[in-house]
């Protein structure tokens, strides 16, 4: 992993129940949920097998649509993402773009989305 730019947080349960609680903190804190994709049942199928991996693109219009505003090429990272997958050691991980990744890709002033961080943090614990 360590993977530039990407923050990738252990997470102490199976695949699909981080993806209940990610989902569940999301939208307790206000989210929308855009789309969750079950890329491994998407990969089953055409044939293909994958580990399980959920994939989740939500975010909060009211605050994304004003820095896209501002910096419209934010739009390319926005909705935000996050990664719900399993390693090939079996261990659960869920990743996403860290803020000081987006704040140098689009030229802000300051990280944005800092507590979106907090929340992933706490669905991974």
């Amino acid at each position: 992993m360590n993977t530039n730019g990407i923050i990738d947080l252990e997470c102490k349960r199976s695949v699909a129940e981080t993806a209940e609680r990610l989902e569940l903190k999301l939208t307790k804190n206000g989210m929308k949920i855009f789309a969750r994709i079950h890329q491994s049942a998407e990969a089953k199928a055409v044939g293909l097998a994958m580990r399980p991996m959920w994939l989740f693109i939500f975010g909060n219009p009211q605050t994304g649509t004003p820095l896209m505003m501002q910096h419209p090429s934010l739009a390319m990272d926005l909705p935000l993402k996050a990664l719900v997958w399993e390693s090939a050691d079996g261990k659960v991980w869920l990743s996403y773009n860290s803020p000081e990744f987006l704040q140098q890709r689009h030229g802000l002033s300051t990280p944005p989305f800092v507590p979106v961080g907090n929340i992933l943090r706490e669905v991974a614990e």
